[in-house]
């Protein structure tokens, strides 16, 4: 069977062996599922959803990394609290504290700039292009080649894409290469923050709660998309006007309840569950428990080289809660592991898949060579890691700016369209304003603590285990001691000028050879280090082109294996449009023993509340619950207004800020969380104890209309 073939028989499988609340589904899936759909509690057509570019789903966007929803004819756009977080700490100062006390734009004259860089991307077209990435030339290749023409037909289709202004476009992978889809995007570029709620809101809870229930957090926040006086997408200027959406989401007129159906639309960023044994035995064997060891350590370097300095904190704050968030996943992830048969479950299930390969004499001929080298690669690739895993805690921030301006430099010199992805035309504007962006997100002092105290281990391993390119470049030795490491470090802090924004945003017109002359010494390492980078990317590239083929038969082989057993097969999550549907709901027992109610009340807020730290409730809201000024949003059943809820729902990171609909496609509340003991979902899905958490609209109303007094929101968005 021919791989587009493969792909599209795989989306039209559908089985009711597939449990109601597993699935990351694409749109066109669903209508394959409607049976158990309309079961679930959804009311309107179950084709509705299967339509990405229409009502609901052309409502939603994507942040590039977090999922957000028009809720207005005005471009205003609804995330999670933590999805906006870096644009709140962005425009953030000791004197002008958004990220403690929120943020109202009472106009929209008032609202800000987001932080550079930041997109709303909203969806216009998508198109299967397999046949186009893999022709037969193609896919007989191999190494270093193979990868070279696979990028070579990608950036072909996106800058045929991108040749209509205003949009940006990407090639998307599904089931390890075995499929290839092109989606067109509008870029919006001008986006502003609207409304952020008091930290005491929006991080209620702080990182104690993140990842637990019971849950009290208003994780919230608006921007609004603009674009210019032509409708099109523009930089940031006085004169552009509020994106009209197609589409926008409308707040639910029912009441939510337990046992309701729900579903979520959004951008789920990365699952495993079609991963292969030898890979979770390496990532729950190794890699994860080294990767806590290494982020846990650089936290704690980081926190207390900032403390008791608050223009450092808030410097370092959108820094530190992305790693502190990605520490307790990690370590949620390996504490579920430990002790399951999750291993033993995957090695089953692989047997029995070689098993039947083993049964035909075509299936032999197919699959059976691959099976066996797949995995014989993927040790290859496993080694590499063990070895270089640390490195990037060992380079400055600063360093790494000037390997990729020095990189940057050198793709330059080519035509576009045989430069590496990531440094063509289109990606100038996001390399500067990363660039812009490092003057309110890099801090001296706790960048240099976190590299000595890496380097530090790292010089203390065996000589011979070390990266002889990187010791060069900045003047080290294997064994130094950490006072002469701490000298190296400064005279290197000191003899580069990039910590000037103007400085570094200079060199991104400037050649190789003025790299190659230049006494920086952060331009200088880069320079040094640049043949060595070259290297490991080729090698890296190599083994992957040696590998892909063989697991893209992988794949292929347990498609068909299962679709022989009347299996459904969605493709992991890979950051594309994604659709989860389940049912709010609580657990009993949940994780700490005690029954898991499906919604939480502001009287836990109360009961949390400390007047500090990560439990500090604004006095505003406090007082509100205390008078017991519920407004329109309170429940009689629970005697107060909810305010997080338990569902059923197949989520993942990147999910964050994605619209939680009800049966009728009407907003009931937002994603934000998973449960720490169901984290390990992104690799063995376990519908027992798998549940989303999501801040429920009503608490979200509530508090913009009895607490911040955000009228004119409401009244953009219906509910005034």
């Amino acid at each position: 069977m021919k791989k587009t073939l493969m792909a599209g028989a795989v989306l039209a499988l559908a089985s009711a062996q597939a449990g109601a609340t597993e699935g990351m589904w694409l749109p066109e899936q669903l209508p394959s599922i409607a049976k158990s759909l309309r079961a679930t509690g959804l009311k309107i057509d179950p084709a509705l959803l299967s339509r990405p570019l229409e009502f609901p789903m052309g409502a939603i966007t994507s942040l590039g990394g977090c999922t957000a929803s028009f809720v207005s004819p005005q471009g205003l756009v609804v995330t999670n609290h933590h999805c906006a977080y870096g644009s709140i700490q962005y425009n953030s100062t000791p004197g002008r504290d958004l990220l403690k006390n929120g943020f109202l734009a009472r106009t929209l004259a008032d609202e800000l700039p987001a932080a550079p860089g930041s997109r709303i991307y909203v969806t216009v077209a998508l198109n299967d292009v397999t046949a186009q990435v893999l022709d037969a030339p193609t896919a007989a290749l191999s190494g270093q080649a193979r990868v070279d023409a696979i990028q070579a037909r990608t950036k072909g289709l996106v800058a045929q894409c991108e040749s209509d202004a205003g949009h940006r476009c990407q090639v998307a992978s599904y089931y390890g290469g075995l499929q290839y889809r092109l989606i067109k995007q509008l870029e919006i570029r001008d986006v502003r923050l609207v409304h952020a709620p008091a930290q005491g809101v929006g991080l209620f809870g702080g990182d104690t709660d993140n990842w637990m229930w019971p849950r009290h957090t208003g994780d919230y926040s608006f921007y609004r998309a603009y674009v210019g006086p032509d409708g099109k997408p523009a930089d940031f200027s006085a004169q552009n006007k509020p994106y009209q959406p197609p589409h926008h989401l409308k707040l639910a007129t029912r009441p939510l309840n337990e046992g309701d159906f729900v579903m979520v639309a959004g951008y789920p960023g990365h699952t495993d569950r079609h991963r292969l044994p030898s890979e979770v035995d390496f990532a729950f064997g190794w890699e994860h428990p080294e990767r806590v060891r290494l982020m846990g350590q650089k936290l704690e370097q980081i926190r207390q080289a900032t403390a008791g300095r608050r223009d450092a904190e808030i410097k370092m704050a959108d820094t530190v809660a992305g790693i502190a968030n990605y520490y307790k996943n990690l370590q949620g992830q390996q504490a579920s592991y430990d002790g399951s048969d999750i291993l033993a479950r995957k090695s089953a299930d692989h047997a029995a898949l070689k098993a039947w390969v083993q049964a035909d004499a075509t299936r032999r001929a197919r699959y059976a060579d691959s099976l066996a080298e797949v995995d014989r690669l993927l040790a290859e690739q496993q080694q590499i890691e063990r070895r270089e895993l640390i490195l990037p805690y060992l380079r400055p921030a600063l360093l790494n700016a000037a390997r990729d301006l020095y990189k940057q430099a050198q793709e330059r010199a080519k035509p576009d369209e045989q430069r590496e992805p990531g440094y063509q035309e289109r990606d100038q504007r996001r390399r500067r304003q990363g660039l812009e962006a490092l003057e309110r997100r890099y801090d001296e002092a706790a960048d240099k603590a976190s590299v000595a105290h890496f380097l530090a281990q790292y010089l203390a391993q065996p000589a011979g285990s070390h990266n002889a390119a990187l010791l060069k470049a900045l003047d080290l030795q294997p064994g130094m001691k950490a006072p002469a490491i701490a000298e190296r470090l400064d005279a290197l802090y000191a003899g580069s000028t990039l910590a000037d924004k103007a400085q570094r945003l200079a060199w991104l017109e400037r050649s190789p050879a003025d790299f190659e002359k230049s006494q920086d010494r952060f331009i200088a390492a880069a320079v040094a280090l640049y043949e060595d980078d070259q290297a490991r990317e080729a090698r890296d590239k190599a083994l992957r082109g040696r590998l892909q083929p063989h697991y893209i038969k992988a794949m292929e082989a347990m498609i068909a294996f299962r679709a022989s057993r009347g299996e459904v097969v969605y493709p992991d999550a890979n950051s594309t449009l994604r659709v989860a549907y389940g049912q709010v709901q609580g657990r009993k027992p949940g994780a700490d023993g005690s029954d898991w109610h499906a919604f939480t009340t502001l009287r836990g807020i109360v009961d949390k509340h400390r007047g500090e730290g990560e439990f500090d409730a604004p006095a505003e809201q406090l007082a509100a619950i205390k008078a017991r000024r519920f407004d329109r949003y309170g429940v009689k059943a629970l005697d107060s207004v909810p305010v997080n809820f338990l569902a059923t729902l197949d989520t993942t990171g990147g999910n964050s800020g994605s619209p939680v609909l009800n049966g009728r496609a009407e907003l009931v509340g937002l994603l934000f969380d998973g449960t720490l003991d169901g984290v390990i979902s992104g690799w063995s899905f376990n519908d027992k104890l798998n549940r989303s958490i999501c801040v429920d609209a009503r608490y979200m109303l509530w508090q913009m209309k009895v607490v911040d007094k955000a009228d004119s929101l409401l009244k953009e968005m219906g509910a005034l």
